[in-house]
């Protein structure tokens, strides 16, 4: 299995430098009098290429501080390898893990847990998680698929049985079992040195994708929903808000897209003013 890597351009700086990793040791050793007054060696001197040909703002030091995401001896099947991208906090908080969890939810004081639930093909999953209520403070999000309540398959549920059945649990234990976000991928893009990552939104959909850019490198499609930038939800937020989160995010922007078809299904019923102000759009711990 080959190592895997966030994004395009974390995969082309990793070739640039495991190609002269391999070639360095051949290289011939020069005599330490002639060396003494030489220059300071540059580690990747090719990555002045790699940043035309992609727009980067990359240096040879901005990539070695990211280094010990790379196995400079060459990475383990499966191994996640960044060295552009790095440790991002942006990229932990949006990633979407496998398998399944369980979690522990109560109400509040009011009787409520913050969860509005959708039924779509055969499925129940998560249409809204209100802010600051127990569903958020479990780190509940659009788009989690529900398998069981109390112990009871959720398979089949209509929406209606499913807020009967929360509206009858436990206000002080309720326990479900969650598969992350299926519906939902993330893309992985870097700022070009001038703050643009490529692709445009309307009413929070992507609906053009400039050529050439990271987004289109990436694999960013049109007809998709932006559901969070860097784990942060903004579903319901105008364009402009969601511009000014792209542009204060900084350099790596992990993006959690969904097909139009499935969000237009999910959302269905529930009214803008709704998502905009009772939707958690809270950043997530990591």
């Amino acid at each position: 299995m080959s190592a895997l890597y966030p994004s395009l351009e974390d995969l082309k700086v990793d070739q640039v430098i495991q190609a002269q990793a391999r070639t360095s040791p051949r290289m011939p050793t020069l005599p330490i009098q002639e060396a003494a007054g030489s220059p300071p060696a540059v580690l990747y001197p090719n990555l002045a290429e790699l940043e035309n040909y992609m727009g980067l703002s990359l240096s040879s030091q901005e990539v070695q501080q990211s280094l010990p995401q790379t196995a400079v001896s060459g990475p383990w099947p499966g191994q996640l390898v960044a060295p552009v991208s790095g440790n991002n906090l942006g990229l932990r908080r949006a990633e979407i893990k496998p398998g399944v969890r369980e979690i522990h939810l109560c109400k509040d004081e009011r009787g409520k847990t913050g969860l509005r639930l959708r039924a779509i093909d055969k499925g129940l999953f998560v249409q809204l998680v209100q802010a600051n209520t127990p569903a958020s403070l479990v780190g509940l999000r659009f788009g989690d698929q529900i398998l069981q309540i109390d112990g009871r398959d959720c398979a089949g549920w209509s929406t209606d049985k499913a807020h009967r059945v929360l509206k009858k649990a436990s206000e002080e234990k309720i326990v479900m079992v969650i598969r992350d976000r299926p519906f939902q991928r993330t893309v992985t893009m870097h700022k070009d040195s001038v703050g643009h990552v490529g692709f445009f939104v309307k009413k929070g959909k992507v609906v053009s994708v400039v050529k050439g850019s990271s987004a289109a490198r990436n694999g960013l499609l049109t007809s998709h929903y932006v559901c969070e930038v860097n784990g942060q939800n903004v579903i319901g937020l105008k364009d402009k808000a969601l511009m000014e989160i792209l542009a204060t995010s900084g350099d790596v922007i992990t993006l959690t897209i969904i097909p139009a078809v499935i969000y237009e299904h999910m959302v269905k019923k529930l009214s803008p003013t709704l998502l905009h102000h009772t939707m958690d759009h809270s950043i997530p711990d990591a």
